[in-house]
């Protein structure tokens, strides 16, 4: 082994041989990319089919702590990726992925990041091709930060957004929300949290293809990352011009999820999730997309939580156990930064 460092210096972001030390023994030995070339050259027979569209998506990774119950920030990357992709209706197939590395960084930390990464991009049967490393300053940055952009291929006659949603369409989510959020809290121990949770971090490809099979004529899908639940339906709501019913009852939560929210004083329908999505599914295929996605460990706990209706048009609303409703709107502000 040629790098004998045990934490990263600025050397490793210089050019010369201590960058490509780093880059063999800790990035390329467990991607093992195919070539060393300035870029990666990409070919699948999915896109020699007439009509097939490339998706293509980007994100940032700023999550603190780097390591949490369940994922790191490896895993969330891939994941994250994934989903975006995957909530199109596209089959992703390869990723790119871009370090920013602060002076300081374990180099053991660095190696179980990248690990997590090689592990969940194989596991997803999608390859990381290509990608950068750069190395700042102590308190230039924390740790490590991570952009990743997908590639996948949407197949012909595939078409989902919020303009194809229709009124009566069943509202369904893959399983209980909130669970990220609430990990990433109690792993910062700011707020004293004792908890067995682990993040809901997965890729939901494999849900959105068993969910397109069964209901092919599946309107939209969101990932309910950043702003929980609410602000993905908010989303879709506006987008196109109908209003959403959830039944506050329907929606499956974890009583360890309700307790933390209980005792911060939060919102369970907006905490952070980074393995689930909500479906728009015609009322008469519902069914079948649900026991579908059940059958799948991504998909434990996949619920029909509510409607899509003329009234209320650009407004989610959410109905009381005991027959009221109030208005579910978007989040304002963050309820907790650097969740992802």
């Amino acid at each position: 082994m040629a790098l004998r460092d045990t934490h990263v210096t600025l050397a490793h972001g210089g050019g010369g041989r201590a960058m490509r030390d780093l880059i063999d023994e800790v990035f390329t030995s467990r991607f093992r990319p195919p070539g060393m070339e300035d870029q990666a050259r990409l070919m699948d027979a999915a896109l020699q089919e007439t009509g097939a569209r490339l998706a293509f998506t980007t994100d940032g990774f700023v999550v603190a702590p780097l390591e949490f119950p369940g994922g790191d920030i490896g895993k969330l990357a891939v994941c994250g990726t994934i989903n975006d992709l995957a909530v199109g209706g596209a089959r992703p197939l390869w990723l790119s992925a871009g370090f920013i590395i602060e002076e300081g960084t374990e180099i053991a930390l660095l190696r179980r990041i990248v690990a997590s990464m090689a592990q969940e991009a194989e596991d997803a049967g999608v390859r990381i091709v290509t990608g950068d490393t750069k190395v700042v300053e102590r308190g230039a940055a924390d740790g490590v930060f991570v952009t990743t952009s997908g590639i996948g291929v949407i197949p012909p006659g595939l078409d989902l957004g919020a303009a194809r949603i229709r009124v009566g369409d069943a509202v369904i989510v893959n399983g209980p929300m909130g669970d990220h959020g609430a990990v990433i809290m109690a792993s910062r121990g700011d707020f004293a949290l004792e908890t067995e949770l682990v993040s809901d971090c997965a890729a939901l490809h494999r849900v959105m293809a068993a969910a397109l099979l069964a209901a092919p004529e599946t309107s939209a899908a969101r990932d309910c990352n950043r702003g929980g639940l609410a602000s993905a339906l908010n989303e879709l709501a506006i987008e196109a011009g109908l209003g959403v019913m959830l039944d506050e009852t329907a929606v499956p939560l974890r009583p360890e999820v309700r307790g933390v929210c209980e005792i911060l004083g939060l919102d369970p329908l907006y905490l952070a999730n980074e393995g689930r999505l909500v479906l728009f599914v015609p009322a008469e295929q519902a069914q079948a997309a649900l026991v579908a996605i059940a059958a799948l460990p991504e998909g434990k706990g996949a619920a029909l939580i509510g409607h899509v209706v003329a009234e209320h048009p650009g407004q989610v609303r959410l109905k009381g156990g005991f027959g009221g409703s109030r208005i579910v709107d978007m989040l304002i502000g963050d309820q907790l930064p650097r969740i992802c």
